[in-house]
C-alpha cells in the first residue's frame, strides 16, 4: 500500500512541475539603477515572475526581492515585464 503512496505522490509532483513555466523562459536582466528586470512569457503567473527575479537577487547577494512596477509591452513573447528591487 505505500508503494502505491508513492507513485502516487511522485505523479502529482511530476505534474504540478509540468504545470510551471520554466525558469529559462523569462529573461531577466541587471538595470544600470540596480534594480532587476523580468520579461515574463506568455502564461507566466506574478508569482513565477517573482522567483526568476529572486533567483537574480540571490546571484547579487541579496535575499529578497520586492516589485517596484509591473507593465505590459507590445512584445509577443514577452507580454509583461515587472521590475524589482533586491534587498538586504
Amino acid at each position: 500500500m505505500r508503494f502505491y503512496h508513492f507513485i502516487l505522490i511522485g505523479f502529482l509532483v511530476q505534474t504540478l512541475l509540468a504545470c510551471s513555466t520554466p525558469v529559462s523562459d523569462f529573461a531577466v536582466y541587471r538595470q544600470s539603477d540596480g534594480t532587476v528586470g523580468v520579461h515574463a512569457p506568455k502564461g507566466a503567473t506574478d508569482s513565477e515572475a517573482h522567483e526568476a527575479a529572486l533567483l537574480e537577487c540571490k546571484k547579487l547577494g541579496k535575499r529578497a526581492a520586492t516589485i517596484v512596477t509591473a507593465h505590459p509591452t507590445s512584445n509577443d513573447r514577452f507580454p509583461n515585464t515587472y521590475i524589482y528591487n533586491c534587498i538586504y
